[in-house]
């Protein structure tokens, strides 16, 4: 009997266990755009002009802390509103979904129209190392819980036990796995004067590339965190939205297309709130 009531706990755990695996994959391709804008977004913050070669891993490291603090404040009050107030969940993706669009909007029209003044201001003022950690746990914040309701909304059918586990491994995998690259990048440069010094002749060709591509990977970084929120926030209009869905389902459209509409969507939803909300932002500093 004993040995019996063994092997069907052992057999629970084995279908938990795969249930998680399976899940995590899903959920893991859902939130990639958003973990890529998470990865752009950290890397430009922690790092820059003003920030001094020995303080890049230490500003990076209390990012990192704050962004664990995160996760531990979130997936409670996730897995809290899933089981008392399911139907939030739906709504505060769509609004996570425009916040992602209006922020990559902003981004892109800031870049086009205010690009002479966005770089006076950074030539002419210096963030406060504290500012600039407080700034960039703010930032991991919105991205943290926009990672977690897609996660949510992707496991909402799936037991408790199987909702912790798989919000525990991708919210705190997604925080080793950022921080722990945006660590690597901020000391790229470092590494290319590294290998400068060396003899080897192969040493100091890879220190030069790395140091004529670091500013191309951080601009790269930047263009491709923006168009992941396009993707992201389109995709939840999308998929959670049925006149949306249904006007794209009778497209028929190839993956790719489909990608590509994804894109549309989310330009389009985030000039549309660029437009009501900038002018009223410009009065209200007014």
């Amino acid at each position: 009997m004993a040995f019996s009531s063994l092997f069907t706990l052992l057999d629970d755990i084995t279908a938990v266990l795969d249930d998680v695996s399976i899940m995590s994959k899903v959920a893991a391709k859902k939130t990639a755009g958003v973990i890529g804008d998470d990865l752009a977004l950290n890397a430009n913050q922690v790092s820059g002009k003003d920030t001094r070669p020995e303080r890049e891993l230490p500003i990076v490291w209390a990012v990192a802390k704050g962004s664990l603090l995160n996760k531990i404040i979130l997936i409670p009050l996730a897995l809290l509103l899933s089981i008392y107030l399911p139907q939030a969940i739906t709504v505060l993706l769509l609004l996570g979904g425009a916040y992602l669009c209006f922020e990559g909007a902003e981004k892109v029209l800031h870049s086009l129209f205010h690009r002479k003044s966005s770089e006076h201001h950074e030539a002419v003022s210096a963030e406060p190392e504290a500012s600039k950690i407080k700034g960039a746990i703010r930032t991991d914040f919105i991205l943290s819980a926009e990672i977690i309701i897609i996660v949510l909304g992707t496991v909402q059918d799936s037991s408790t036990l199987t909702k912790i586990l798989i919000l525990s491994a991708i919210g705190f995998g997604i925080t080793i796995f950022v921080y722990g690259l945006v660590g690597l990048i901020v000391k790229l440069d470092d590494i290319g004067l590294w290998m400068l010094e060396k003899k080897n002749a192969l040493a100091k060709m890879l220190g030069n590339s790395i140091i004529f591509l670091m500013p191309w990977l951080m601009r790269s970084l930047s263009i491709l965190g923006t168009i992941a929120m396009f993707m992201v926030g389109g995709g939840i209009f999308s998929h959670n939205l049925s006149f949306v869905h249904h006007f794209i389902e009778q497209l028929n459209l190839s993956p790719l297309l489909f990608s590509l509409s994804n894109f549309i969507v989310g330009a389009l939803v985030g000039l549309l709130l660029c437009l009501i909300s900038l002018p009223i932002l410009r009065l209200l500093k007014k």
